[in-house]
């Protein structure tokens, strides 16, 4: 999707605001800037703690109100250490991997992995849940580490469509198998809370790989998963 360069100010608010209702997504990764981590932890929670002070007080709240005055440096801390802790490459889960003893081939399916992601539109939540299927080769992994891949992606601001792709295509390369599938069903607070203010709508996307880009394989997960595929 290509939108034309605006010149004055009105037409580039309207471009923002044309990009901020749909899923618009550059690549399939997370644009970040190169610097991104020469800063530590602990002097971006400082920098977000003061930045986010000085929005407070636009609103005009009052920050020595009691229940108010610790508020930037938790927002701070929740922002670097939890919900976008997956920006940073330190914290993605070591994926071990183990014989695959019984010579099981088959598909083996992870389904309603729970999720909470942040929409980079808005910063607002993303609730979902995503369902992984693979067919191991020589090699299989602990079930425990599906769910952490997918929560270590789910932890960026993101866009759906993108997140879904990055979760498959870094399951391919740590699983070593060709054959990987992913849904994602998600409800997005930014269509909820404000827009249309749609609450009973979700979003799903997907992506097929391998053997799963065949209809034989896919009809047998959406069984599974007791979905359709009409």
């Amino acid at each position: 999707m290509n939108y034309p360069q605006k010149n004055n100010s009105s037409d580039k608010i309207a471009a923002i605001e044309e990009i901020g209702d749909n899923h618009f997504t550059s690549s399939c990764e997370t644009p970040l800037r190169k610097d991104a981590f020469d800063t530590n932890d602990e002097i971006k929670i400082k920098l977000i703690e003061k930045h986010f002070s000085e929005i407070m007080n636009i609103l005009g709240l009052d920050l020595t109100d009691d229940s108010l005055s610790g508020t930037p440096r938790r927002v701070a801390k929740m922002y670097v250490k939890e919900i976008f802790s997956g920006l940073n490459p330190v914290n993605r889960p070591e994926v071990r991997l183990f014989e695959n003893i019984y010579k099981y081939k088959e598909m083996l399916i992870e389904k309603d992995i729970s999720f909470y992601s942040m929409c980079e539109h808005h910063f607002a939540p993303i609730i979902g849940k995503a369902h992984i299927a693979y067919k191991p080769n020589d090699k299989v992994v602990g079930l425990s580490k599906l769910n952490r891949i997918v929560r270590y992606y789910a932890k960026r601001p993101q866009v759906q469509e993108r997140m879904t792709m990055q979760i498959a295509l870094d399951l391919q390369k740590s699983l070593d198998t060709n054959d990987v599938a992913v849904i994602v069903e998600a409800k997005h607070l930014c269509v909820s809370m404000r827009g249309v203010k749609d609450d009973t709508s979700s979003t799903i996307t997907s992506h097929f790989c391998g053997s799963f880009e065949n209809e034989k394989d896919r009809e047998e997960l959406f069984k599974y998963l007791q979905l359709t595929s009409e």
